[in-house]
């Protein structure tokens, strides 16, 4: 890491990116709150956010549980009706994105379905499922980010159509078969290689996860967004398929001295990072594969670097050039961006691994506890610098901690998901989560960051915001967005 002196002409633009986030989540809320499949639904949407009668985050629910509700419901006389409701026709017949809306018959077994073969060849998903990403409002959508709905998530994949992303020149459409990637600089034999010529090293498959180091920048010094698909939607999971970097440096020839690469992306930003040629020869690789299928387009088609542990931006898309050097390049955005600012006005270069960091998905901001009693508290572990070793859950603001069940696979610089049984009792409560990583390096609160990297600036510190959240229950059960440390 390096130390240089900032510029701080970007505070404006500061704020007003956070305005404009706020105003993207508020966008998206007021959706969410009018369909009955999400988990913000509130039929009670236009009292003023009451949450009386409100049932948006259903406890889990066996098959015992479920057979014993239809009995009581065809005891009742009101099961027919009650089970034709669960399948209400949508307004305006229109499916969400990805999936294509088709009539709902009311039993299933009377009708025909659905021909094989009329998707196309290329599966949809339900109709019924909603969840999308969102984006916040930028002078032009070419430059932007959109956020992962955790809170939907199951498992620790990110269903690729979901994965985040950020573009800083919109996404670059690539013919495969013309692409090609050169590799020159600090080398013995400069070469380029087409994607046919990549295919043909040996191949590696890696589930990791990918995060921006500006994921959550808006909650520093105040709790702003209010979902944890605002505060923490800039990281997902995928399985990339790909060549290990190293193979690729091995048949041009690194010569003695060189020490950093620069990899530049074939977009309309000509995004570039430069990376230690000791991580790249480590554990880097160029990824064609995403979640078994072509790594898609705004995730970097055709070739994409991974940099396993290492912040989203050096994970650079459209690989096209590889340059080698006994120096970093001190590009635009190692610079005067993506950098960690400190207390004395300076800040800290290359700060590129991604420390430690948990959320708490379910119950998270905006949903409501239909009432006392029992629920399963989930969420995401991870860490860059291997594998999560435990997570501890308080319900008390961090008084009293319990060990979660972490559910396997636990794969290092991969999502880990947690679990943990809890009985509400109705009253306040705050819960959060704190990880610890196989290096034994324990989540921080708020407080402990700021002590030590500060709140200069418009939003303070920005980037790799690792800090325990904190979500907080009211006694009618409300989930809300709070600094509780």
């Amino acid at each position: 890491m390096t130390i240089f002196e900032p510029d701080h002409d970007h505070d404006t633009k500061s704020k007003l990116k956070i305005a404009s986030l706020v105003e993207a989540e508020e966008a998206f809320l007021a959706k969410a709150r009018i369909s009955a499949n999400s988990v913000y639904f509130s039929p009670n949407v236009g009292s003023a956010g009451s949450a009386k009668g409100i049932e948006h985050l259903q406890r889990p629910q066996g098959r015992r549980h479920f057979l014993a509700s239809v009995a009581a419901l065809a005891g009742s006389g009101v099961a027919g009706m009650a089970l034709a409701q669960t399948t209400p026709p949508s307004p305006e017949n229109k499916a969400p994105a990805g999936a294509v809306w088709r009539p709902v018959p009311e039993d299933a077994t009377k009708t025909q379905g659905v021909a094989i073969g009329e998707d196309g060849g290329y599966g949809t998903r339900s109709q019924f499922e909603t969840e999308v990403r969102w984006r916040f409002t930028t002078k032009t959508p070419f430059s932007s980010w959109s956020m992962t709905p955790l809170e939907h998530g199951v498992g620790i994949i990110t269903p690729s159509g979901l994965h985040f992303e950020r573009d800083h020149g919109g996404i670059a459409t690539i013919d495969p078969a013309t692409h090609k990637l050169f590799v020159h600089g600090m080398v013995k034999q400069p070469k380029k290689f087409s994607m046919s010529d990549v295919k043909r090293f040996p191949s590696i498959s890696r589930i990791h996860f990918i995060e921006c180091s500006g994921n959550g920048l808006t909650e520093w010094s105040k709790p702003t967004l209010k979902t944890v698909q605002g505060t923490h939607g800039l990281v997902s999971t995928s399985e990339w398929t790909g060549v290990p970097l190293s193979i690729i440096l091995n048949e041009v020839g690194v010569r003695t001295g060189a020490k950093w690469l620069l990899v530049e992306g074939g977009d309309a930003s000509v995004m570039t990072r430069s990376i230690p040629l000791e991580k790249a020869m480590k554990d880097c690789f160029l990824a064609y594969g995403q979640n078994g299928e072509a790594i898609r387009p705004e995730q970097g088609y055709p070739l994409r670097l991974i940099v396993p542990g290492y912040e989203g931006n050096t994970h650079i898309k459209w690989v096209r050039r590889i340059e080698l050097a006994d120096m970093p390049f001190m590009t635009r955005e190692e610079t005067s961006k993506y950098t960690d600012l400190l207390p004395n006005g300076k800040a800290v270069q290359f700060s590129m691994i991604m420390e430690a960091k948990s959320v708490i998905t379910r119950p998270s901001g905006e949903m409501v506890l239909p009432g006392r009693g029992f629920y399963e508290i989930t969420g995401m572990a991870w860490s860059g610098r291997g594998r999560i070793k435990r997570v501890d859950v308080s319900t008390d603001g961090g008084r009293t901690w319990k060990p979660a069940q972490l559910q396997d696979p636990i794969l290092p610089v991969c999502q880990t998901r947690f679990r943990y049984p809890w009985v509400w009792n109705g009253k306040e409560a705050i819960l959060q989560s704190r990880c610890v990583d196989e290096t034994g390096y324990v989540q921080p609160t708020l407080g402990q960051l700021i002590d030590i990297r500060g709140l200069n600036g418009p939003i303070g510190s920005v980037y790799h915001l690792n800090a325990i959240q904190s979500w907080k229950v009211d006694t009618e059960g409300r989930v809300s967005n709070v600094h509780y440390y």
